[in-house]
């Protein structure tokens, strides 16, 4: 079938979660017209969060999972924590999009709509400092990064300011403070791991953590009601989502063109302008071919995605992958490793309790490895997420040897305060660690399989460990009781932090994308997802990849309106 040629736009957006919102929402607001394209379906703010306040009892087999259709359409999916019947219409059908993946090496958890992944995020947004901007350089791991805290700092103030971030204040230089709302409260048993790691542990320390979830109301959008769970949708825009926030910006300017339900196949390189010519897209319904020509683009599919549209957008000019002159394409994946998890008993506050769904926790931030001298048996670090809480009946049916009324007895009142730590690492980049195509395997619309090879390696193995053995150090100062750690390494995905397979660096020879996220051989194409990303940190990504979004959409305005791009 010939392709279709489509009006120019001035920018083509690809994808529409965390960061192409950010990159329609920029360029429009500053007078591009832009075309966003979406591989899934039309999801429309609060009309489609279908399972977003639906009761238990209206949940098919009260929330069990339907074990035959889920081991059939779902089976990498189902493995999300936010995978469930109030949710499933959100998720990637893993039958109909098939990759590739040996013994297992890595779980792509993808979802299916506009929006993407930005509907059901863990919400944890974190700056970085020149610990991590400056750790590949110190340590040797990976390439320097093109930029240093200062660079990205007023982006970071800039996207905190838009999306509402709680948190509070703590004036930690490796973890630096941001623009925040008034933060969401810890519970009494939190407060009391506060005060004993501050005492014990100088240099430790437990702090709310910091969500894109308002606390009051903000830019139009109402404050969080403590309604939960908040993966099933938020109609009311209490947390930062493309929908409830920049997709509405971007609208408003009357300069966004939104086409979902299209594949991306490749992107088009004029060798003689060296610039990318235009887009090919397949309709998901209908197999209809169209092209589509823009002045640039960016490429905010995910990590995976972006780089299965690089790889596939060969041509003489770059045999091995646009923009590939370097090798870096599809290398170096990363994925925060989430493999401790200890657990333990808090004794005593029996009379106090909780009330309502917070959709927060606690962030115990980095603290091994923070001078220049190493003083473990591994590099980098890790930091804590989790919390506190009153334990159920649910925690308890297996806790108790009593039987008959007793037992329905202590079942019906509230247990101990439980708290429960999870340690999150940072992944170093490895060159084996890698995305590539496998041209005999084709998708349902042509296009060459993804395929996978991933492994954690010995660092990340020791960092586990130590996380586990300093979890059980801290609660047990904390008089703590039935400590227990539960190690066990997770798959490269299942923290849904991938990054890296495109990284930016300062020399064309050893990375894909300049300081701006420009593609160093194709000035016209920008990529700001995770796949940007040069090192991982510990912290959750997000915010960065906002923040340098909203960056290098800035410079490419600019460039535009100079007649450059």
């Amino acid at each position: 079938m010939p392709l279709q040629e489509n009006p120019e736009f001035h920018a083509i957006v690809i994808g529409s979660g965390i960061t192409g919102g950010w990159a329609a929402k920029e360029l429009t607001e500053k007078g591009l017209s832009v075309l966003l394209l979406e591989r899934g379906k039309m999801i429309e703010h609060g009309k489609d969060y279908r399972g977003e306040h639906m009761p238990p009892w209206q949940i098919p087999f009260g929330g069990l999972p339907l074990r035959d259709l889920y081991d059939r359409d779902y089976f990498i999916q189902r493995k999300s924590y936010a995978f469930d019947e109030t949710t499933r219409h959100f998720w990637n059908n893993d039958r109909l999009n098939p990759y590739l993946h040996e013994n297992n090496e890595f779980n792509w958890m993808r979802t299916d709509t506009v929006g993407g992944r930005s509907l059901v995020w863990g919400r944890h947004v974190y700056r970085w400092s020149d610990l991590d901007f400056s750790a590949n350089a110190n340590d040797g791991h990976g390439v320097d990064w093109p930029i240093r805290y200062t660079d990205i700092e007023p982006w970071y103030r800039y996207v905190e300011r838009f999306i509402g971030v709680s948190g509070q204040a703590e004036q930690l230089p490796h973890l630096p403070d941001g623009e925040f709302l008034p933060p969401m409260e810890l519970n009494v048993a939190e407060e009391h791991i506060r005060g004993c790691i501050a005492r014990r542990f100088p240099g430790r320390l437990l702090t709310p953590g910091r969500l894109a979830i308002l606390t009051r109301a903000h830019n139009g959008r109402a404050p969080c009601h403590y309604c939960g769970p908040c993966h099933r949708g938020c109609s009311t825009g209490s947390y930062f989502s493309t929908q409830s926030s920049t997709l509405p910006a971007a609208i408003k300017t009357g300069k966004l063109t939104l086409k979902s339900d299209v594949v991306v196949e490749k992107l088009n390189y004029d060798p003689e302008r060296a610039r990318i010519a235009s887009v090919d897209v397949i309709d998901t319904r209908t197999h209809a071919r169209k092209r589509h020509t823009a002045r640039m683009v960016f490429l905010c599919a995910s990590t995976v995605g972006s780089t299965q549209i690089l790889l596939n957008s060969s041509s003489e000019s770059f045999p091995n992958g646009l923009g590939n002159r370097s090798g870096a394409l599809g290398r170096y994946l990363m994925d925060h490793t989430m493999a401790s998890s200890t657990t333990a008993i808090v004794p005593g506050m029996l009379d106090r309790y909780v009330y309502g769904n917070r959709p927060s926790g606690i962030y115990l931030p980095r603290f091994r490895n923070l001078q220049p001298e190493r003083e473990v048996d591994f590099v980098r670090g890790y930091g804590y997420q989790g919390g506190a809480k009153r334990m159920t009946w649910q925690n308890m049916i297996h806790a108790t040897s009593d039987i008959g009324e007793r037992y329905k007895d202590r079942l019906s009142a509230p247990g101990p305060w439980s708290i429960r730590l999870v340690g999150l690492g940072e992944c170093l980049p490895y060159r084996t660690n890698a995305i590539t195509l496998n041209h005999r395997k084709l998708d349902r619309f042509g296009v060459p399989q993804v395929q996978f090879a991933f492994s954690y390696r010995e660092n990340e193995h020791r960092m586990v460990r130590d996380m586990a053995t300093q979890a059980e150090v801290m609660l047990r100062s904390a008089g703590c009781m039935d400590i227990k750690s539960h190690i066990e390494m997770n798959t490269g995905g299942d923290t849904i932090h991938e990054m890296g397979t495109a990284r930016m660096g300062r020399d064309p020879q050893t990375s894909v994308l300049n300081r701006w996220n420009q593609v160093h051989d194709v000035p016209n194409l920008f990529v700001t997802d995770g796949s940007c990303m040069a090192s991982s940190s510990c912290v959750n990504p997000s915010l960065t990849y906002m923040a340098l979004t909203a960056r290098a959409a800035d410079y490419a305005a600019k460039e535009f309106k100079a007649g450059r791009i």
